[in-house]
């Protein structure tokens, strides 16, 4: 796949100062379709879609909203907090609609480890396969995410 102009345009709306004040690609200086294709490939390696790892994060986010911004249990291993702050924020790949700043928190027990998503993540990784650039405040490694949040493979 080759970078095309409207990835370009993409890519420059992601730098700091644009849609939000840090940007979306932090200090990574790859174009946007080989950030695209090295989290793709990263997440096949793992045997794993972006669609099923999404899926995760919504259930994850749907499930700790019953805690009113206090964690709350969710299977044997994970503790979900879901949390909102003001404002909203559009996709960057210039998709409809706006999504409110909404974070995830889960906090896996078994290894220990927590990691928080926003709205806007799930929708990104999702639609785009888009985790942020290396070096961001907000990335997500595909292999942590699928760890901590116990993704299970597609059957």
């Amino acid at each position: 796949m080759k970078q095309t102009v409207q990835m370009d345009k993409i890519q420059a709306s992601m730098r700091r100062g644009v849609i939000t004040l840090e940007g979306f690609l932090g200090t990574d200086t790859r174009k946007l379709v080989d950030i695209l294709i090295d989290d793709d490939a990263e997440v096949r390696r793992l045997g794993m879609s972006h669609e099923a790892i999404a899926r995760r994060m919504l259930e994850l986010k749907q499930a700790g909203e019953a805690g009113l911004g206090e964690f709350v249990t969710v299977g044997e291993q994970l503790e979900v907090k879901v949390d909102a702050v003001r404002g909203k924020l559009p996709c960057p790949f210039g998709d409809p609609g706006i999504f409110g700043k909404v974070n995830t928190t889960v906090r896996n027990k078994k290894t220990k480890k927590e990691v928080t998503y926003t709205d806007l993540h799930i929708h990104m990784i999702w639609a785009h396969g888009f985790y942020e650039g290396k070096g961001s405040r907000f990335r997500l490694e595909p292999a942590e995410l699928i760890d901590i949040l116990e993704v299970k493979r597609d059957e």
